[in-house]
């Protein structure tokens, strides 16, 4: 699979794409760059840096676009074994997005175990939202 057309926004040390599980409007995924590390806390200084940079500067535009409530971040690498975090918003009352209602059904419990994923029209349109918003 092409994973580069998930793409959001590259910097020197993280790649930001859009999650293709959209149950939570705006789910992104911060990857990376470096090979070889998965736990978090292996983080070099220059990658942390960045990291809490760009994510705050993520976070801070997903309030503008879908004004979440709250978020969930999450480094879990069970599955995928690289380092990358879950920006994951978390929204009191549903959204709308191109028609379509967006419902946290899972309010004020964990995000796991819910799952929506759009057809690529609408994956990539919430995508070049953020893109075009985050600058």
């Amino acid at each position: 699979m092409n994973y580069e057309q998930f793409n959001i926004k590259d910097y020197k040390y993280w790649i930001i794409q859009i999650n293709e599980n959209q149950y939570y409007l705006g789910r992104c995924t911060i990857w990376c760059k470096r090979n070889n590390v998965i736990d978090f806390f292996d983080m070099t200084n220059d990658e942390l840096k960045e990291f809490f940079e760009i994510t705050k500067h993520l976070r801070n535009t997903l309030k503008r676009i879908f004004n979440p409530d709250l978020f969930n971040y999450a480094s879990l690498c069970n599955e995928t074994k690289h380092l990358h975090i879950h920006i994951v918003p978390r929204y009191k009352n549903s959204r709308t997005f191109l028609g379509k209602e967006f419902i946290d059904e899972r309010w004020g419990m964990n995000y796991a175990g819910k799952e929506f994923k759009p057809d690529k029209k609408m994956l990539f349109k919430i995508r070049d939202k953020i893109m075009k918003e985050l600058k």
